[in-house]
């Protein structure tokens, strides 16, 4: 018999650990738990390096308390667990780095903006908190097979909210590609959460050119603050500067000139 693995993550460990347990009930259903973001993600990433990878994801839309679209949601590199944290970045995260793994949100309430946000992140269904565990197990199993599984009463605010952010992300897309390929790397250090002084360093740039760099950008795109610009980048699809590996630029400064 083939056997389901499924994360449960919610930090609301009465919830998480009930939630464990009615579904271990299942013979072909197998439960592990994680109260946060980011031992979500340390979950997964022992799993993958087992040869025991996750299925399902079942995500808190609450978890950590934090208002989606506050951050931007990059995986947590150091086990710091003020990394990922609310549920719909954690979405984005696993997506990014488990791609095979499908993500389900529980929510305490119906949210056509938020129910949105969590699909465009990745995630492949929105279920209540209170639904029947009859209908979660059918949810799951759905997403297994490449279903999207939303409430019927959220359907016509969902599509409207995609709508209205696929015209957004259009938008954006076109103001990024405004952008000079040393502004656009900029902003991606910008959206992996890099301050001036970091992104500097990490671009063999003088701190003040850097500030001119990030002025720049935020004039282009039309915004006022770094929180803006990430937000808007988010929206347009570009993604953070990958902090593992060295910098792909091939402009440098050497004393104030640029070489």
């Amino acid at each position: 018999m083939v056997r389901i693995r499924v994360l449960v993550v919610d930090d609301h460990r009465i919830f998480a650990e009930s939630l464990a347990a009615a579904l271990a009930a299942e013979p072909d259903v197998e439960v592990s738990a994680a109260g946060s973001g980011p031992a979500a993600l340390r979950c997964l990433e022992r799993a993958a390096s087992e040869g025991r990878r996750f299925d399902v994801l079942l995500v808190d839309a609450d978890l950590g308390g934090h208002v989606p679209g506050t951050r931007p949601a990059v995986p947590v590199r150091d086990g710091n667990e003020d990394g990922l944290v609310d549920g719909i970045s954690l979405v984005a995260g696993v997506r990014s780095g488990h791609p095979g793994v499908r993500i389900v949100v529980l929510a305490e309430k119906d949210d056509p903006r938020r129910a949105a946000l969590a699909l465009g992140a990745g995630a492949s269904g929105w279920v209540a908190k209170d639904c029947s565990l009859s209908r979660l197990l059918s949810v799951i199993r759905g997403v297994l097979r490449d279903e999207t599984h939303l409430p019927p009463a959220l359907l016509t605010g969902v599509l409207r909210e995609l709508t209205a952010a696929r015209k957004h992300r259009t938008e954006s897309e076109l103001l990024v590609e405004s952008l000079t390929p040393r502004e656009r790397e900029v902003l991606r250090c910008m959206v992996a959460g890099l301050g001036r002084k970091a992104v500097a360093e990490r671009l063999y740039l003088s701190p003040h050119t850097v500030r001119t760099h990030m002025q720049n950008v935020l004039g282009k795109l039309g915004v006022h603050s770094t929180l803006a610009a990430v937000a808007l980048a988010r929206r347009a699809g570009v993604g953070p500067a990958d902090l593992d590996g060295p910098s792909t630029g091939d402009v440098v400064e050497r004393g104030g000139q640029l070489a």
